[in-house]
């Protein structure tokens, strides 16, 4: 009897002629075999797709090299791996690579040849339902287009899959196909006949360990020019399943923190730079200039329209001639001519002073503080203080309202004074943390020693790093103008001025970071 990674180097009977076995050449995992079974999904259009929708969305525009795509990203979750030399030849990908180490080293888990095999399509196809620019189109354009909608890219991803079987005729049951959507949703409960512990190879709602992490992190660092290594082969072989879940080796519980680490650096130093969250929200506004032309939001329920709705969206309304879209197309020359809103001050919020941050700094507020300041006809210096650590969040609150009001001033133009309009501001929130929001990761991590390898536990603190933040999350605060007049003149106002503000008993610290 073949085993099973004989069994992929068998044609499907009802493979075409051309469905032969080939490499594939990956800058991070070398050469990645792809046999004919998963070249019957990588080879249709709505695979192909995954070709012009780019990974990281706008971080490209200040880190050229990021300009991968969600296709090799996808191919990716695989990684070959030959064995040792000496063992039987074999290739494994990383998503299938970790169910069938868990298959060989674990035989009384009684998984199933049919469990890897679904378990290593779900892989190859979590994001089919990725829009425009990534996580910007589901992020912030949807929400805007849609509001009130409940739409998320895992949504679209499974609508593409099953558009993908049927129209291609993919050979797979109903029952797999449940059971791959399940698998990329993360959603057990909808299988609950199936093993619990499969759900955290792919999209691990437990705790955010899973292969999709793992690449992402390697991946991304790698093409951006500040790379990240990690041990993928070990952190495979250290999984075992306990207390159906996966768990890993004690000795591995730093190099986990360090992923987690890894995570917040990427969100904070690169996927949420200034230059490229400003040109995240220019996108929006050309989209949402052309939205009642186009009806671009629209496509998201139509798997034929959706097959079409990638990056090329930008060139497509560029290369138009209709004058409904020319506000759209004056945005997108602006991201080409480097004309880009302008971040005029940012702040790092405390998680707990989040929820009074969102609240009270609002486009609204900031409006409203400028024409104060204009009616009453005081100068408006740019405030250079902030509280310690114990201040009052209401005080807190009152010096960034302040504060932006003083950046976002007024200015003559053409011998008329120009207002500050809500339109014209952005007020941003981003949340970064370590995959748990502002909870410690590894607290829902469970590990075992070489000494009990059937028994499970947290680990403490002192096992990994005493170094732990308080909290570990945080939200980052950034107040953008769409005219970048107004930020000249901000900047102006804080050259020309030597005037602070401490507030009664409070500590003279940075407020904004003009930028």
């Amino acid at each position: 009897m073949l085993d099973h990674d004989e069994l992929d180097q068998v044609d499907h009977p009802e493979d075409p002629p051309n469905a032969v076995r080939r490499h594939i050449k990956d800058p991070i995992h070398n050469y990645i075999p792809v046999h004919p079974l998963l070249s019957r999904f990588i080879d249709t259009k709505q695979f192909q797709r995954l070709r012009n929708i780019k990974q990281l969305g706008t971080t490209c525009y200040v880190w050229p090299g990021g300009s991968h795509t969600r296709f090799e990203h996808c191919l990716a979750r695989w990684r070959s791996g030959n064995r040792e030399a000496g063992e039987e030849k074999g290739v494994a990908f990383l998503a299938r690579q970790m169910a069938t180490h868990l298959q060989k080293s674990q035989p009384d888990l009684e998984i199933t040849d049919r469990d890897v095999r679904c378990v290593e399509i779900a892989g190859l196809c979590h994001d089919l339902g990725h829009g425009p620019w990534s996580h910007v189109w589901d992020g912030l354009f949807i929400p805007a287009a849609l509001p009130g909608a409940k739409w998320k890219h895992e949504d679209a991803s499974e609508m593409m899959f099953e558009d993908m079987v049927k129209k291609n005729k993919i050979p797979i049951s109903k029952q797999d196909q449940e059971f791959v959507m399940a698998l990329i949703a993360g959603e057990h409960s909808r299988v609950p006949h199936e093993k619990a512990f499969l759900f955290d190879i792919v999209a691990n709602q437990r705790n955010g360990l899973d292969v999709d992490k793992f690449d992402y992190i390697h991946r991304d660092s790698h093409m951006i020019g500040e790379p990240i290594h990690l041990s993928l082969a070990r952190l495979v072989h250290s999984a075992r399943v306990l207390d159906d879940q996966i768990c890993y080796d004690i000795k591995d519980a730093n190099q986990i923190y360090e992923i987690c680490q890894a995570r917040f650096k990427l969100h904070k130093i690169f996927y949420n730079h200034k230059a490229a969250k400003a040109i995240e929200y220019m996108i929006i506004d050309g989209l949402m200039a052309a939205q009642p032309y186009m009806k671009i939001a629209e496509c998201i329920t139509d798997p034929n329209k959706f097959l079409y709705l990638t990056d090329g969206i930008m060139p497509r309304i560029e290369s138009s001639e209709e004058p409904e879209l020319e506000p759209a197309r004056k945005i997108f020359d602006r991201i080409h001519e480097r004309n880009l809103y302008k971040c005029v001050d940012y702040k790092v919020i405390d998680w707990p002073h989040r929820e009074l941050f969102r609240a009270n700094i609002t486009k609204a507020a900031i409006v409203k503080e400028v024409r104060a300041l204009r009616l009453s006809e005081v100068s408006t210096p740019v405030l250079e203080t902030t509280t310690s650590v114990g201040m009052e969040d209401q005080t807190d609150v009152d010096e960034m309202l302040a504060a932006s009001a003083s950046a976002e001033s007024m200015m003559v133009v053409d011998g008329k004074l120009e207002e500050l309009e809500e339109e014209d501001v952005i007020v941003d929130f981003s949340m970064m943390h370590y995959g748990k929001k502002e909870k410690n990761p590894l607290d829902f991590v469970r590990f075992y020693s070489k000494r009990n390898t059937n028994q499970s536990q947290k680990a403490e603190r002192g096992v990994y790093s005493n170094l732990t933040p308080q909290y570990f999350a945080e939200d980052l605060l950034r107040v953008y103008t769409k005219k970048p007049q107004f930020f000249g003149l901000a900047k102006k106002a804080r050259q020309d001025s030597e005037w602070t503000w401490t507030p009664p008993n409070l500590t003279q610290q940075p407020l904004l970071i003009p930028m």
